[in-house]
This record gives structure tokens, C-alpha cells and sequence, in this order.
């Protein structure tokens, strides 16, 4: 229990670090110019979400964008909602994507037609499932041009309505804002010490030249990050924020969304490496479960009371500060850290046995297994 204690104090101290002082998008600046900026949506089988995604970019505050939408080879009404947007919409401008080339990923080659099409000095790359507010592209750019970035990101205030939404997306977010002091992605000069979403993803188009753009990043499944650690590495300044109240997504709807979805994801967080993998694997546990357990033996449950409480401090803090479903985040944190911990071992095995699979597609990822 001791090692609990002393890991959930890093935890705790860094939660409080980013409730403090983290970058929040809503945090208006005043804009400088008002350079083009270029929305970048990759669309595949998104007919139930893309029209209220077009809808929220053409209410924007800001009054120098466009917005490119890409078919990727849907198979439903996605491509005939695009169109009509289009049709209607000088803003909006319909691509039909091209078929996937071998050793590219379906979202990466996506992005990096988009990007061919883009004519703003600044580019956003989101997805169909984001909820832009109507400052959202005014406050990117300012963020950008106040701190003088080449990179930005934005965390989506996550939406959940399921179970098993509820239980595990905030925990996902708990690895970034207890693990992560967001102000040294701009502070620190270390790759390893960059993150990133692909929900929200901003570029000036010098710095997304210089790093090779999403060519570069062609066969990575977190491509969000590798793209962060990417641009730390060649000199260019980033930050990472929360997006809270700016920009909102759902990312799953039911427990086989969230279950294939962030099984296609959480080894990649760790770059395949088993060895990381597995100690941050034993490290939630031990915080985050084993205290549960451990109150009920009384040798043990005085500390196990104070890890428990440490715990309960920190979930607090991370619903309050970025609107996580209070009771379930709080109550049930431990069942929700299990069902993610075993969410990350099928990522590890499927990975290894070659079966990861995304929106119909195959993901061949090349690991040393």
C-alpha cells in the first residue's frame, strides 16, 4: 500500500497542477490577424454524425475559413450528406477519397488528401464526431499567435451516455490530465513529454510542411501523438490543451464501440513497447484497484483508506475541472480503471496476433512480437 500511496501522490499532485493552471481553449486572446484557416474533416461511414459536424463549423465567430469534407469510401448516406452541405455551402467543399495505398492507415491517408486541398495558412484537422462552439476557430488561432505555436491540440470535452462510456472514456482522460503538467508539452524541450487528439488538431502550414505532414506519420495507428512527439522533435513549439466547453465529441455509443475502439488504441499509446506497457498496466492497478481490495483486510486498511481517499480527491478534481460524469467517475472509478486495464490487454493481444480492425479495415501493425 505504500507504493500506492506514493504513486497517487504524483498523481494527485499533477491533477491539481492541471486544475490550477492548465492551457483551456475557452480562454479567449485577442487575435492578431485573421489568417485563412482550413477545417479538415475525414469522413468514412459518418452519416449520423458529419451534417451536425459541417452545421457547427459554418456557425463559427470567425470569418476567414473553409471547410473540406472527405468521403473515405463510405458505404452509407455519408458522401450524399457531404454533397448537399457542399451544394449549399460555398465554405464547404466535398472530396471524394481516393482507395487506401498499401502501408498507409485509413485516417492518415485521409488527412493527408485533405491536406492537399487546403489553401489556409493554418490547418485544423478534426473529426466528423466533433461539436465545434462557435469560438472554437477564433480561440485556436489566438492561443496559436499569442504563444507563437506551430502546433496545437485540444483534448474534446468528452460526451458519454452509456455505461460503459461513462466508466471507461473519463479514465482515458485521467491518463493525460493526472500523468501529463499539459504546460510542459510548450515547456520542455523532450519528445516523450508531447501529447496530442486527432480530435483537434491544429497546424500553421510551415510547421506541418517541416515535419513531413501526415506522410510522415503514414502507418501509425496513434498518429495524433506520434505527430506532437514528431514536431517537439524538430523544433517546433506545441502545446497541448483541454478543450473543454470549446470543442465536444461522443466518441462511442455502446459497450462494442468503446471495447474495439480503445482496443485499436491503448498499446499504441506505450509505441508497442511491452515492457512500459505492462508496468503502467501494474501501476493502475496498484493504485487505482488493489486499495478496493485491501481495505478489507484490517492489516491493511488504514492505508488502504488513504489510497482510496487519494483516489476519490483525484476524480473530483478531473470531473469538476473537464465535466466528467460526476457520480460514475467517483463511485465506480475502480470498475472503470479495470474494464480500461482490460480494454489495454486485448489491445496487446490483438496487436500481437495481427487482428486489430477499424471501420472494416485491417490494421497491419509491424511489432516485434
Amino acid at each position: 500500500m505504500l507504493i500506492s500511496i506514493v504513486l497517487l501522490t504524483i498523481l494527485l499532485a499533477v491533477t491539481l497542477f492541471n486544475a490550477l493552471t492548465a492551457p483551456m481553449l475557452k480562454k479567449s486572446h485577442s487575435l492578431q490577424t485573421r489568417p485563412r484557416v482550413s477545417v479538415l474533416i475525414p469522413a468514412r461511414n459518418e452519416e449520423t454524425n458529419i451534417g451536425a459536424c459541417i452545421e457547427g463549423f459554418l456557425s463559427q465567430d470567425y470569418d476567414n475559413f473553409e471547410i473540406h469534407v472527405l468521403n473515405d469510401q463510405s458505404t452509407d448516406r455519408t458522401g450524399t450528406i457531404i454533397e448537399k452541405f457542399s451544394e449549399q455551402h460555398s465554405e464547404v467543399q466535398a472530396i471524394h477519397g481516393k482507395p487506401l495505398p498499401p502501408e498507409w492507415m485509413g485516417k492518415n491517408w485521409a488527412c493527408h488528401q485533405l491536406s492537399q486541398h487546403a489553401n489556409g495558412e493554418i490547418l485544423i484537422f478534426t473529426d466528423a464526431d466533433n461539436r465545434p462552439a462557435p469560438n472554437a476557430i477564433t480561440n485556436t488561432v489566438a492561443y496559436m499567435q499569442k504563444l507563437e505555436l506551430g502546433f496545437l491540440s485540444a483534448f474534446p470535452e468528452k460526451v458519454t451516455v452509456t455505461l460503459s462510456e461513462k466508466l471507461v472514456v473519463p479514465v482515458i482522460d485521467m491518463f493525460v490530465y493526472a500523468g501529463l503538467p499539459l504546460w510542459l508539452t510548450y515547456f520542455s524541450r523532450f519528445p516523450s513529454l508531447a501529447a496530442a487528439s486527432g480530435l483537434w488538431i491544429a497546424f500553421t502550414r510551415d510547421a506541418y510542411q517541416h515535419i513531413g505532414g501526415h506522410h510522415a506519420v503514414s502507418n501509425q495507428v496513434v498518429e495524433d501523438v506520434e505527430l506532437s512527439r514528431l514536431a517537439k522533435k524538430r523544433g517546433i513549439r506545441i502545446l497541448t490543451s483541454a478543450g473543454t466547453r470549446v470543442v465536444a465529441c461522443r466518441m462511442y455509443h455502446s459497450f462494442g464501440e468503446v471495447w474495439n475502439g480503445f482496443s485499436k488504441n491503448l498499446f499504441g499509446l506505450l509505441r508497442y513497447k511491452t515492457v512500459p506497457f505492462f508496468m503502467l498496466t501494474l501501476g493502475l492497478w496498484t493504485m487505482c484497484v488493489l486499495p478496493y481490495i485491501t481495505v478489507w483486510f484490517p492489516t491493511l486498511r488504514e492505508l488502504s483508506v488513504v489510497a482510496i481517499g487519494m483516489n476519490i480527491a483525484m476524480r473530483i478534481m478531473l470531473a469538476l475541472k473537464y465535466k466528467h460524469p460526476f457520480w460514475t467517475s467517483v463511485v465506480l472509478h475502480p470498475f472503470g480503471v479495470l474494464l480500461t486495464l482490460l480494454i489495454g490487454i486485448n489491445s496487446f493481444f490483438h496487436v500481437k496476433r495481427g487482428r486489430l480492425q477499424w471501420k472494416g479495415r485491417q490494421i497491419d501493425i509491424q511489432v516485434n512480437k
